[in-house]
Parts: C-alpha cells; sequence; structure tokens
C-alpha cells in the first residue's frame, strides 16, 4: 500500500503519474525524448537498457522489469538476457561501447561526480559519441529520479515478471506521451 492515498489502485508510476497528472505530462515527455526519439544513435533498445540497468542498481522492482521487458522487446532477447546484463554487463555479449555506457551510467547512479575523465575517454574510444555520452548521464540521472519517485510513494508492481513481457509489445508501440495511465 503506498504511503499516501493516491485515489487509485495503479501500479508503480502509473500510480502517483494518475494523482499528480499535471507532473505526469512533462516527466511522461522527458521520458519519451530520452527513450523514444528516432533521431538518437543509440536504440531504443540500448536505451532501454540502461534505465534499466541504473533502476536494478536502485533496486526498484516495478521499474527494472518494465523497462527490461521494453528493452527485450526492442533488442529481441530474452529477459535472461537482460538479467545478465543487470548483474554484470561487462561479462555480457554486448559491444564494448554499451559497456562503457553502462559503466558511465552505473557511476552516475552512485553520484554524477564518480564518472571520471577516463570514463569518457573509454567510451569515446569504443565509439560513443558525445551525444549518446550526453543521453548516458541524463537517462541514468531521470531514472534515478523515477525510481525514487515509484519507490519513495511506496507503490505496489506486480510481481510476476511475465505481466510486464506480455505488456512491452503494446507500450512500446504507444510510447510514453500518449500513455494512458489507467491501462
Amino acid at each position: 500500500m503506498a504511503h499516501i492515498d493516491l485515489g487509485n489502485d495503479l501500479p508503480g508510476i502509473r500510480g502517483p503519474m494518475a494523482y499528480r497528472p499535471e507532473t505526469a505530462k512533462p516527466l511522461n515527455e522527458l521520458a519519451e525524448l530520452l527513450l523514444r526519439d528516432d533521431n538518437n544513435t543509440l536504440s531504443r533498445g540500448e536505451r532501454e537498457l540502461i534505465g534499466t540497468y541504473v533502476s536494478s542498481l536502485n533496486d526498484c522492482f516495478f521499474c527494472q522489469n518494465v523497462h527490461g521487458a521494453f528493452a527485450q522487446h526492442y533488442l529481441g532477447c530474452d529477459m535472461p538476457f537482460i538479467d545478465a546484463v543487470k548483474r554484470d554487463p561487462l561479462s555480457t555479449p554486448i559491444s564494448e561501447k554499451m559497456k562503457a555506457l553502462l559503466r558511465i551510467a552505473g557511476k552516475v547512479q552512485v553520484s554524477g561526480k564518480r564518472v571520471q575523465p577516463e570514463d569518457i575517454e573509454a567510451a569515446r574510444n569504443n565509439g560513443a559519441t558525445d551525444r549518446e555520452i550526453h543521453d548516458t548521464v541524463l537517462i541514468a540521472a531521470a531514472f534515478c529520479m523515477y525510481n525514487r519517485y515509484v519507490d519513495g510513494l511506496a507503490t505496489w508492481a506486480p510481481q510476476d515478471r511475465q505481466f510486464y513481457i506480455d505488456r512491452a509489445p503494446g507500450r512500446a508501440a504507444e510510447g510514453y506521451i500518449d500513455y494512458d495511465l489507467h491501462k
């Protein structure tokens, strides 16, 4: 049960967003731009994977499963692969660029000041552009906020991970701006 009466029984971030739709609008617009904008050299799956990784580091069950299911959908992989990336991205078969970007995202999750020049250099040496580095840092920072929003209000989340996997294709097609909070 949430810490406050949200006036609805919606899971995860959907509950507080329905409670305050005026704050939901800019939060969803930010998610849409960061995760779905097609004017980006990181794929939607890669950007969702960054959000998933940060959410797992923050131990936000709802966000890591929602966005893990999106990443799975976009990347055409399975949940054990997503789980392996969450556990240890450096030992998974992802690009060296993604490994470097996830390393940066992990440092942002702890503190932005943890990101060092050598982290940026490693990302660049593995093909990351300044825009990709920027977006990685912003996605990581935004997910820290989203995760704390969800967990700070003690929202509930379905525990069956298949729930998230089954809903991912429809939610991915719908996007974040036109997202019906009540579905």
